[in-house]
């Protein structure tokens, strides 16, 4: 006999409630994603150094034109809240104070991954896809690649392309800006 085991579901709801009563704490490395609360990895040196170095880049590239997140929360829908590596969120007075950034709000997600890579390509990718997130970038450290999905549908992206060194990308949003794979690894 076979025994299926049941899993609970938590809503955002639930999971801010979880973090204001203290069974999680703010210091806690968790996301929420489709309803499952999920430990995240410990961050390496070479992680963040590429999130730091995307941070500054992107910094000098689009100043006020964007409101540039990292490692922030953002809403996609009652059951997922991940927290991607860095964000480029159309900008508002208030900084997203009054509730984290939505679909609607994002320009792009970059998600930089060593330990994580299958994860974010399997699970976290095609959750971004169903909530509609123009484009998303999965920065491979191994590899030294950066994938750039885009066209979302309700599975999946509809086109993924690889960039390596030497090549050169751009955001939709700021077809002005071109960052180059050599700038996004610092080699």
């Amino acid at each position: 006999m076979t025994v299926q085991l049941l899993r609970r579901k938590f809503t955002v709801e639930q999971f801010h409630k979880m973090i204001e009563s203290g069974i999680l704490s703010e210091d806690d490395r968790v996301e929420l994603i489709r309803g499952e609360i999920i430990e995240m990895s410990p961050i390496g040196t070479k992680h963040a150094a590429c999130v730091n170095r995307l941070i500054n880049l992107l910094m000098q590239l689009l100043g006020k034109r964007v409101i540039l997140a990292a490692q922030n929360p953002i809403a996609l829908n009652n059951n997922s809240e991940p927290q991607p590596d860095v964000a480029l969120l159309k900008p508002r007075d208030d900084f997203y104070e009054t509730a984290h950034p939505q679909p609607q709000d994002i320009f792009l997600l970059i998600e930089v991954a060593d330990s994580t890579v299958m994860y974010d390509r399997e699970e976290k990718i095609p959750l971004y896809a169903q909530a509609n997130i123009i484009e998303v970038w999965l920065v491979d450290i191994n590899e030294q690649i950066v994938e750039v999905y885009q066209q979302p549908t309700a599975a999946r992206y509809q086109f993924m392309q690889k960039f390596a060194s030497g090549q050169t990308l751009s955001i939709p949003a700021f077809l002005d800006v071109n960052i180059t794979v050599k700038e996004i690894f610092g080699r």
